[in-house]
């Protein structure tokens, strides 16, 4: 297992569960998988001390602190934890601090599935400390994918192996984007790397079929067999052919104008089509600028957005700016048109990058707009945004109805 250490452990027990995944050492021999040390994704309610990334399913690992030692642990998710029979009381009169994480697994769970990532399945492992001998848990707890332990190498190995049942095994490729999504600092390992460490090297023909609410599924149109044609559709089609390529010739004889044309005679110029100079939307004037096309669209993004287009297919993107006249000041407007997958495509990535604080796309410079007005719509399969700040400047709330108005001009022009 590889280990990512991305902030402090908020729980003293997390330094165990820190040791105790280093105990794994890289590769797959024991485990397998990649994990975040002190990570808090965006919405987690709380930062965690690990999360567990496998070839088989994700483990959120939230550090509890326990008052002192214990032989015996009763923890039910929904009652009174007990320490060697005596009820355990939070500081916050919570009657167990398992709720807060499951809490914190729903949330790193929904995140994985708004950006629309590899669905794995997503579990919660609550470690305790400083020790505890023998934990009970209701079988209904342990059905629902929550275990509750002591952090040591034995213990935590068993609750990966018991947690993590996928029967598709998660690609390289995949994990890149997961890990993309759930660290917002640093550069997660590349495809290669995670090779190393148990992740498939292509998606095998289940993941293929697999129907899920994370990855639609694509149908290939079948290919044509040649077996099928009859044997003399070809003879047929050179004939078809020959006789159009005599008829061609024919007519280039007849059009070709002959010697008796002035030598200086002046060719005439092809006419060029006429670009428009202005577009007018609701009284308001946009002048065309610039036109910029691109495949690599998460190339161009920045926060949410770009977690999001990292995890997801994206077609094209186009972006176009105007200049346009605000009460007597020059504003910039951006506008872009994303070209997503599909219409449930463009309806995850239009709520993430709609939400204030979820990044957006770069202007042509490469650079955000600074604090931009912003509108934003979906139709189909696309997505459309708007940027407007002033020249030179930034946004204002003044602009924000040129940004709605913006929704309405070319991308393309």
């Amino acid at each position: 297992m590889r280990l990512i250490r991305l902030g402090a452990e908020p729980s003293a027990i997390g330094a165990d569960v820190r040791a105790a995944l280093t105990a794994c050492g890289a590769g797959t021999e024991v485990l397998g998988g990649v994990a975040l040390i002190g990570v808090q994704p965006p919405d987690c309610p709380v930062p965690l001390d690990a999360i567990v990334v496998l070839p088989k399913g994700v483990l959120v690992i939230v550090g509890v602190d326990l008052p002192d030692p214990a032989v015996k642990l009763e923890a039910p998710l929904g009652g009174q934890w007990k320490i060697d029979g005596w009820p355990l009381v939070s500081q916050d009169g919570a009657a167990n601090p398992a709720t807060e994480a499951v809490a914190a697994a729903t949330a790193v769970a929904q995140r994985i599935q708004a950006m629309r990532a590899e669905p794995l399945p997503v579990s919660t492992v609550v470690a305790v400390g400083p020790f505890v001998s023998q934990v009970v848990q209701p079988t209904s707890d342990l059905n629902r994918g929550v275990r509750v332990l002591h952090p040591k190498p034995s213990t935590l190995l068993s609750a990966a192996r018991e947690l993590a049942t996928s029967s598709v095994l998660c690609t390289a490729d995949h994990a890149v984007k997961l890990l993309a999504i759930l660290q917002t600092t640093g550069t997660p390992p590349d495809a290669r790397m995670l090779l190393a460490e148990g992740f498939s090297d292509a998606v095998s023909p289940d993941l293929a079929a697999a129907s899920t609410m994370l990855i639609p599924k694509v149908h290939a149109a079948p290919l044509m067999s040649r077996k099928r044609l009859p044997a003399k559709v070809p003879v047929l089609y050179l004939a078809i052919g020959a006789l159009v390529a005599l008829l061609l010739v024919v007519v280039l004889v007849v059009a070709l104008p002959g010697d008796d044309k002035p030598a200086d005679a002046t060719p005439t110029p092809t006419p060029t089509p006429t670009q428009p100079t202005t577009v007018v939307v609701d009284g308001t004037t946009f002048v065309p600028k610039d036109l910029k096309k691109d495949k690599d669209c998460q190339a161009q993004a920045f926060g949410d957005a770009k977690a999001w287009l990292v995890a997801n297919d994206c077609g094209e993107l186009l972006r176009a700016t105007y200049e346009t006249t605000v009460q007597g000041k020059q504003a910039t407007v951006l506008v872009v048109d994303l070209d997503l997958l599909d219409a449930p495509s463009a309806t995850a990535f239009h709520k993430v990058v709609s939400a204030p604080g979820s990044g957006g796309i770069t202007g042509m410079d490469g650079k955000p707009l600074e604090n931009a007005a912003f509108a934003s719509g979906a139709k189909g399969s696309h997505v459309q945004l708007s940027f407007v700040v002033w020249s030179g400047g930034a946004g204002d709330p003044a602009l924000d109805p040129i940004a709605k108005q913006a929704l309405r001009l070319p991308a393309t022009r």
